[in-house]
């Protein structure tokens, strides 16, 4: 074969090559997992279980855990930890108990030794582990309400249930007894430990207060010798002062252990500043700490009073400056073109709530989105809502965070009014210049929540200093005289002395003895009025007020008694009041006892569109007001005796 040729034969075909092996997939074995893990196999191998109580780990590898670290065993007992889980020793000396002992963090946990862990409420009851367990109440179920017979059930928020007794009758809800005189205590004692349990010790005559200074056990306003001195109310210079001697410096009505100027007559008592010192002999009557000498005509209080009211009676300067009928001038309104009397600014930015698309200034609209602000009037730019019920954390069970619980407090929704109290008032002489009777003399008792009037006076008003939107009125109306026949009442709505709503009720008819300017003529029953004087207070109002009917641009007659029933002495009644200025509704029912003896039925009028509080009285002495309650309420409640809570979740259309 020659170099560079081929040979005539066939070469050796190579052995080929071997293809490559995929090695064999791990497969489960007694050892691929931790000792009674679960192993499965999968595509790729195989997979292990989670690691079992008492252990951590990847499941292939699982080290124990130690459950001593979590402290389960009782104070002072060791604790040993096993393989797995742990083991408390015994109790100490002067302790006895089950040995416990157990696997993982779970169980360690949940069962610590001197524990225990409570299961669901038993059927019948609703709670938690956290609140406990109480017997389910339900105002829609006989068996499951609680309250008495004669008491109301009211289900309030969060489902739970609220006992009122009725007209009528005291107690607490879930006891009640009767209530002659209806001052919210029973005749006789409950066997509950309520305030509002225990026996009146005035049946017959309202004392809300339960005032006894002698401490008798007889109430002031039916004790005859009130200060236990020996000397008959009636003959005593000071009935609620002891003072056998009955000195008298000043020879006025009151003695010298009662009387604010001992040594100067002024039977009237008037202290303007409430300092102890009555006028008539202060130096600084008004409190300001500027001498009375020095003030003169033009920084008068007076004076500026009688230049007001030339200013807000003037119809055409109250239509054009009061656009929403308030009774706030558009000028100082601070929501001119929305109806707002209670001027109610929570966040203090000069826009009242009822235009102010957020309330608390926290970032998040009152309702438009991205709220609704789940706490409307409190800051809080998170809305932490841990239950998820619609109310933030923050203010759950005060919505305005005035200390006072919604439960409790009369206005929920404004954190400037939180409990009924009369204390501050404004007194309103509504005939100054007239002298045919003194002016009304005023006494503020029970914290505020009663009033007596004592003198056969001419017309008068004493009006608290809060504005309301939507309310809700109610008091207890007693003559506790058989001497007179005339007026008493009280009136809501007020924005001046010539704007006001009035509730009167006279005994007999009447003719008022001073024909000047008109001769005016009273009807015995229930009248509501409406006043819109152009003359402000004097002898036009005076004859205005004491006449059953309609008076051109003094007082409208908007519904009155068709009984013409006249009120009976020493009866205590119960009204309430129902006034929704938005739309205008007013109605307002009386009790006699439990009975309902007038309906006003609804009246809409819009004259004064909110206003002030307070109780009128017109030539009759004597009158008592007592358990005065009010509310703000801007929800329409037509036929409960006891008119609905604001509902503290939403934004109301107005308080």
């Amino acid at each position: 074969m020659g170099r560079g040729l081929t040979p005539d034969y066939p070469l050796p075909t190579p052995p080929p090559k071997p293809k490559p092996t995929t090695p064999p997939k791990p497969r489960c074995a007694a050892t691929s997992c931790f000792q009674g893990v679960r192993c499965t196999e999968t595509e790729s191998g195989f997979q292990c279980g989670p690691c079992p109580e008492g252990y951590t780990g990847n499941g292939i590898i699982c080290t124990d855990t130690d459950e001593c670290r979590l402290n389960p065993c009782f104070p002072g007992v060791r604790c040993i930890n096993t393989i797995p889980g742990f083991r408390c020793e015994s109790c100490p000396p002067g302790y006895t108990g089950p040995i416990v002992q157990g696997v993982g963090t779970t169980y360690a946990r949940q069962n610590k030794q001197g524990s225990f862990r409570c299961g669901p409420c038993k059927s019948g009851f609703v709670g938690d582990q956290i609140k406990g367990c109480k017997a389910e109440k339900s105002c829609l179920n006989r068996v499951r309400n609680p309250c008495h017979a004669s008491a109301q059930c009211i289900e309030e928020k969060g489902g739970e249930v609220t006992c009122i007794c009725s007209v009528g009758w005291a107690g607490n809800g879930y006891l009640c007894a009767r209530d002659t005189d209806i001052d919210g205590y029973p005749d006789e004692a409950l066997l509950c430990s309520d305030p509002t349990c225990k026996k009146d010790n005035c049946i017959f005559v309202p004392n809300s207060g339960q005032e006894d200074t002698d401490k008798d056990g007889i109430g002031n306003s039916c004790d005859d010798d009130a200060d236990g001195d020996g000397i008959m109310n009636e003959q005593d210079n000071c009935v609620l002062v002891a003072n056998v001697n009955q000195k008298n410096s000043d020879q006025d009505i009151f003695g010298d252990a009662c009387d604010n100027c001992r040594f100067k007559l002024n039977n009237d008592q008037r202290d303007t500043d409430n300092d102890g010192e009555g006028d008539a002999c202060d130096d600084d009557m008004d409190g300001d700490d500027i001498d009375n000498d020095l003030v003169g005509d033009s920084c008068d209080t007076n004076q500026d009073r009688k230049k007001t009211l030339v200013i807000l009676t003037d119809p055409m300067i109250l239509f054009y400056y009061i656009s929403d009928g308030d009774g706030h001038q558009d000028s100082t309104d601070n929501c001119p073109t929305v109806i707002n009397s209670s001027q109610l600014d929570t966040d203090k930015d000069g826009l009242g709530d009822e235009c102010d698309d957020d309330d608390d200034n926290d970032g998040i609209p009152d309702i438009i989105p991205p709220g609704p602000d789940n706490c409307r009037l409190v800051p809080n730019p998170g809305q932490e809502d841990d239950n998820s019920d619609g109310v933030g954390d923050i203010c759950e069970s005060d919505f305005d965070q005035d200390t006072v619980i919604d439960r409790i407090d009369v206005c929920p929704e404004n954190a400037e009014i939180t409990l009924t109290d009369f204390r501050a008032y404004q007194t309103v002489v509504l005939d100054p210049e007239g002298d045919a009777q003194i002016d009304p003399n005023w006494i503020v008792l029970n914290q505020g929540m009663e009033i007596v009037q004592t003198m056969n006076s001419d017309p008068g008003l004493a009006v608290g200093y809060t504005a309301f939107n939507g309310v809700d009125f109610e008091g207890t109306f007693h003559v506790n005289t058989v001497t007179d026949d005339d007026y008493a009442g009280f009136i809501f709505g007020y924005q001046d002395s010539s704007s006001f709503y009035v509730v009167m009720w006279k005994q007999t008819e009447q003719t008022y003895w001073q024909a000047t300017p008109f001769r005016a003529v009273a009807e015995p029953g229930i009248q509501l009025k409406a006043v819109k004087s152009k003359t402000g207070p004097g002898e036009h109002l005076r004859n205005s007020l004491w006449h059953t009917g309609d008076t051109n641009d003094q007082v409208r007659l908007l519904w009155k008694d068709p009984r013409n029933v006249g009120w009976k002495d020493k009866v205590s009644y119960r009204w309430f009041l129902q006034h929704r200025p938005q739309d205008g509704y007013i109605r307002t029912r009386f009790y006699e006892g439990s009975e309902l003896v007038a309906d006003s039925g609804v009246t809409v009028d819009t004259t004064m569109r909110g206003g002030r509080l307070g109780v009128f009285c017109f030539s009759q002495e004597n009158i008592i007001w007592s358990n005065l309650k009010y509310r703000c309420n801007g929800k329409l409640s037509i036929d409960s005796k006891i008119p609905e809570a604001a509902d503290p979740k939403r934004k109301p259309s107005y308080i």
